[in-house]
């Protein structure tokens, strides 16, 4: 499966869309998408989107962070196809990829989520979406809103 253009919209707006360099809520500069830099990235000034190296400090156009956004979901959609054995909805693929390319493949991949998903105990997963609220070791209001809005996604049938 591949997050729908309706999970694409939900990840921008849970993520924000923002064209120039940020601090996401542990700290850490970000660009795009939550397209979190690598210290590469962040020693050249460059990103590699679409094979060809990206100049950022001055911004990336729309169509550059949508490419760049395209290019950094594909490791979330690969890790929820290759991980989830429990059939799955569009709608629940999209909020498990959200969740993925928000805590990381190799967090989601030893998540006692996948565990129980992947028992088909579907009804567990929004209490374990709620487990994922920190940044820092805080709780951080903008993921609990996140895992809110994902467990929404998850609820609603397609």
């Amino acid at each position: 499966m591949q997050m729908s253009e309706n999970g694409l919209g939900l990840l921008q707006q849970w993520e924000g869309f923002k064209l120039q360099v940020y601090k996401d809520s542990a700290g850490f500069p970000t660009i795009g998408v939550g397209h979190l830099l690598t210290k590469p990235e962040l020693a050249s000034g460059e990103i590699v989107i679409g094979g060809a190296p990206v100049q950022y400090a001055g911004g990336l156009t729309d169509q550059q962070t949508l490419d760049l956004l395209a290019q950094d979901v594909k490791p979330a959609e690969q890790a929820v196809n290759t991980g989830v054995k429990a059939p799955l909805n569009q709608n629940q693929f999209d909020a498990l990829v959200s969740f993925t390319f928000n805590v990381g493949v190799g967090a989601f991949q030893s998540s006692t989520l996948l565990k129980v998903l992947n028992q088909q105990q579907y009804d567990e997963v929004p209490a374990q979406l709620l487990r994922w609220t920190r940044a820092g070791g805080q709780v951080v209001q903008g993921l609990v809103n996140r895992r809110e809005n994902e467990i929404k996604l998850w609820n609603d049938p397609v």
